[in-house]
This record gives structure tokens, sequence and C-alpha cells, in this order.
């Protein structure tokens, strides 16, 4: 079986390893000329590390990111909401791992160059259009320096090239943009000093008006005593709506740093983690609507192709590698292009759909801002502020968006 992966991220490349480990031949494209390692910090939740450590990748992934310790809500000035712990400290056999983006790519792409070959990730090709053979399906592919067509005939065409792929808008023509929520993100990561455990993932504010999350991703930083910190800046805004979905847009501290005046926690001035970035992204919260399926004869979707959703309940990373780890298995054991990706689909569309609505809801939120409503100057005890059943519901919130499944 031969098998095309359009798209050489996250989700491509852990299809590629998994097709590989199963015996079915992979090749991997992807449009841009030089794969670099971009973007900020991911966060793997257990179920999907355990597929890693199964490709044999635990070792050096270990290597690289910090096992999230615990996950921490607190208010503006760092008073704290709720604390649960997360993957190993939580009883889970495999850790939560926060890491830089870039680097799990670098190790993915690694990997897959030194199992099937050097020759099996092609860049440079950007995907046009698919057509059904007798045999399977012939992508028709365009070289983007010599602006050449290329076509490649394979048993099965895979499109995990992202929010915006090209795959989905052939088997779904017409959708349109993606959907906003009104939220727009900023994103920076910056070396500072340690905060909490040294392995925390805070949650400050809410997404009613002002969020702000950071957790540090990186091993190498905390041998050295230091914390390379993930931030990410969540507010609500009348035209965040408007603004094109590009993770290469630049953005500015002065745009985001007049919603956090006087916001810190655990010592930590989240004013001047901001300002202190020297790259900051800028990108609207969105994702699209549930697909009714992914898979036409010998075309499947896998990862934000398929499901792009609310970063949430940090899972969007993780259900793109249980994607790629469930369509391999299924084509070995169907041994036929077709019916494996249909059983795919079968096991993967719906709970992966209730993920996607479930962070849609963003089911913690109102509880968040009941507290800042409630105590807008602050609380010494969270017991007077909420009750035991509304603390429960953070709890319940994060079993619908980080559900293991």
């Amino acid at each position: 079986m031969r098998v095309l992966v359009v798209g050489a991220g996250i989700a491509g490349l852990t299809t590629a390893l998994s097709l590989h480990e199963h015996g079915i031949r992979a090749t991997v494209v992807d449009s841009v000329r030089i794969l670099r390692p971009l973007g900020v910090g991911i966060n793997l939740l257990p179920h999907a590390t355990g597929e890693l450590a199964a490709l044999g990748l635990a070792e050096r992934l270990g290597e690289l990111a910090i096992p999230t310790a615990e996950v921490l809500h607190v208010d503006r000035f760092g008073n704290e909401i709720w604390r649960e712990p997360r993957g190993v400290a939580a009883g889970q056999r495999w850790p939560q791992y926060s890491v830089h983006r870039g680097e799990l790519q670098d190790l993915l792409l690694d990997a897959v160059r030194d199992r099937l070959g050097p020759d099996a990730v092609r860049t440079g090709l950007r995907f046009v259009a698919a057509v059904e053979t007798a045999a399977g399906v012939r992508s028709r592919l365009r070289e983007r320096d010599s602006d050449t067509a290329v076509e490649l005939e394979t048993d099965l065409l895979v499109g995990a090239d992202g929010l915006h792929s090209a795959v989905r808008a052939q088997l779904h023509p017409g959708e349109g943009p993606p959907r906003g929520n009104g939220i727009r993100m900023w994103r920076g990561v910056t070396m500072t000093r340690p905060f909490l455990s040294g392995a925390s993932m805070v949650f400050a504010g809410s997404n009613h008006a002002a969020k702000f999350v950071a957790y540090p991703i990186s091993a190498a930083a905390r041998r050295s005593g230091r914390a390379l910190v993930n931030w990410v800046a969540e507010v609500r805004l009348p035209d965040a709506g408007t603004q094109v979905a590009d993770w290469n847009r630049t953005g500015r501290a002065a745009d985001v740093l007049p919603f956090y005046r006087g916001w810190s926690f655990d010592n930590v001035d989240v004013e001047e983690l901001i300002g202190t970035t020297e790259h900051i992204l800028e990108y609207p919260m969105v994702d699209r609507d549930p697909l009714p399926h992914w898979t036409s004869g010998h075309i499947t979707l896998v990862g934000d192709a398929a499901h792009p959703m609310y970063p949430i309940g940090s899972n969007g990373g993780s259900q793109a590698i249980l994607d790629g780890r469930v369509l391999a298995a299924e084509l070995a054991r169907t041994g036929d292009p077709r019916q494996g990706a249909l059983a795919y689909e079968s096991a993967r569309l719906a709970p992966v759909n209730d993920i996607v609505l479930a962070n849609r809801d963003m089911p913690m939120d109102r509880i968040l801002r009941a507290v800042a409503e409630r105590a807008p100057g602050g609380f010494d005890r969270i017991e007077d502020v909420l009750t035991p059943a509304e603390l429960a519901e953070i709890t319940q919130g994060y079993g619908r968006t980080s559900t293991i499944r």
C-alpha cells in the first residue's frame, strides 16, 4: 500500500511514522521549501505521549519537554481558584508534556527521515487537486520553485495540511473561512525565572473579557535553572472575528499590554513577561464546523485538516497524534485503503467532533467569570466566592475538553 500525506506538521509526520511501523509506504509533501522549527508552545496529553512512546520517541521527547505537574486557575491578582495535578502526578501512566511546537516537529521530522529515508519528505510541493482512479488516487502537485506540475499516484491520499487544508476544500467545497468566536490571541515565548513548581500551567482571568495562560516548555532551560515560558493572551474584542487566521502575523506588545495592567501570579509580572518577548504572534481564536465525514473514496483527513478546535482543553495536537495512529492501524488491519480509511473515520469522527463542540461551549468559563464579578478586588478564600458545586464544574469542564479518547 502506498500513501501520500499532504502536510509535514505534527499530524502528517505522526501519520507517516505510524504507517511505516505497519509496513505501509508513505511519502510526505509540504508546500514550504524549508521546514523550520517555528511556532510557540504546545501541550500533549498523556494519551498522546503514550502513542509517541509506542513509536519509540519517549526518551527524546523527555529530553526536550516539561512534564506538566499541575494546572492552576487564578484571578488577575494571582489568588488561587482551583488546582489539579496532571500527567504522572495525577496517576497517569504517561506524562502530560509541554514543549515547543518547533522542537516537537523537528523530533518527528528527524524520525521520519531516519526511518523512512531522506527522500520521504519532499518540500516545496503544493497540493492542487486529486482525482480518483480505478487503482487509487492521482494527486496533482505544483513545485514551488519551478512552477511545474507533478503527479503522484497512490492508494490513499491523507490531508494533514492544517486549518486551511486544500485537501479538505476538495472534499467539502464552498465551506468558507474558519469560524471565529470574538477572541483575539497573542502568543509568545520568553526566558525568565521559574514559577510555582517549575512545571505548572497557570490560567488567569476568563474568556469573558481577558485571560492569560503561561507554562514552561523547555527541559534544557529547566536544567540551567531558568524557564522558557510559553504565554497566551486571549482578549475578547468586537473586531476579532474580522481578522484573517494567519499564524505568521506578527503582533505588538503595545496592543496587548493595556489589557493586563497590574496582572501577576507567584511574583510573575504579566506585563513584564509580555514586554520582554522578542517576537509575538497574533491570531484570532478559530475553528471550523464539525464535518459529517472525513473520508471520500481514497482520500481522508487527519489533524486540523479534519477537526480544527479552539485551544481550550490543550487537546488539538493530541487528537492529531491519535488520528495518525488509528488511521495506520486500521489500514494495516483491513489491508484495504478505502475500508481502512472508513474504519478510521468510524472510530474517530464522532468523539473528536464532540470535543470540538465542547471547546466552543467553554465549560469552565462561566465559573471563572463569576469569580471576577463577585470578587473584582481579589479574595482571601475561594470558598467565600464559589460553592463546592461551582468548583466541581471546573473539573467537569476539563473532563469534557481534555478527554482521553
